[in-house]
This record gives structure tokens, sequence and C-alpha cells, in this order.
């Protein structure tokens, strides 16, 4: 009989660790709306007319030419501390001419995209970086030997 209540703390135990550790889905950005997105038409439709049908873009761009709203969702799975991990990625890409009407959709996904290798090497700074102790060390009340009658010449308020 003790061997049972063992054994039943132990798988209620072992429960309770695997559901700590079950992965936690999150969706981000903008929820696509494939009706909203098929009304949009090329040539027809404008500015206006693209938000009022799909929102806000998540990001806009009036660079290179070309004016374009960007509307991007992303799904990321993660297992309790570790970092998280995407699943997917979706962009909705509406491109704009300069009278701001549309001129194409396109969507991107995760297959499009390049992964940016950053830099992590950084430029060392001149003189010696001090540590806290050193710091604390370091700063030492100073007295000021200047008579009083250099640092205010004419006089007025000194004892």
């Amino acid at each position: 009989m003790k061997l049972t209540s063992i054994s039943v703390g132990t798988v209620a135990g072992a429960v309770l660790l695997l559901a700590a550790c079950t992965p936690v889905i999150s969706q981000r950005g903008y929820v696509a709306d494939a009706v909203g997105e098929a009304a949009v038409k090329a040539g027809a439709d404008t500015r206006s007319s693209v938000q009022e049908r799909l929102g806000y873009a998540s990001i806009t761009t009036t660079f290179g030419g070309d004016n374009a709203w960007y509307y991007i969702s992303q799904t990321e799975k993660q297992v309790v501390f570790f970092t998280p991990t995407i699943l997917s990625r979706r962009i909705l890409a509406v491109y704009f001419d300069k009278d701001g009407k549309v001129t194409s959709l396109r969507h991107y996904g995760l297959e499009n995209g390049h992964v940016i290798a950053f830099e992590t090497r950084e430029t060392p700074a001149r003189g010696r970086e001090l540590t806290f102790l050193d710091q604390l060390l370091n700063a030492q009340t100073q007295q000021d030997t200047t008579p009083l009658s250099d640092i205010n010449p004419g006089g007025g308020g000194l004892p």
C-alpha cells in the first residue's frame, strides 16, 4: 500500500513537471483577414480604403520611390524560460503609387527573409575602465585651497 502512494505521488509530480514545460504558442501583430485582403484591388483602392478594410499597418515606408504599408503577423512558441522560436511569419505588403492608389499586394513569409548576422565585436575605448570598487576608492574628497576672496573677488556676502 505504501508503494502505491509513492507511485501516485511520483506520477503526480511528473505530470506537474510536464505541465510546467508545456510550450506557450502566441500570435502577435496583424490578424489576417482574407475577406478584407481580397477586397483590396490594385488601381482602384486608395490609402484610406485600405485602412478601412485592413486597419492600421504595422510598418509604413516612404523611401525608394514606392510607398508601402506592411501588415506583419507572427506565431511564436516558447518553452519555459528558453528563447522563443518563430513558427511562422506572414507579411502582407501593400504598395502605393505617388497618387496614393494601390499598385500591388504581395505576401511574404519566413522563406523570403534573410538572416542578418550582427557584429558582436566591441570597439575598444581609450583609457582604463574602472570597476565599481576602483571608482569608490578614487572618489576622495578634495579640499579646495583657493581663498574665498579669489572665488568672490567683490566680497559680496562673505563674513
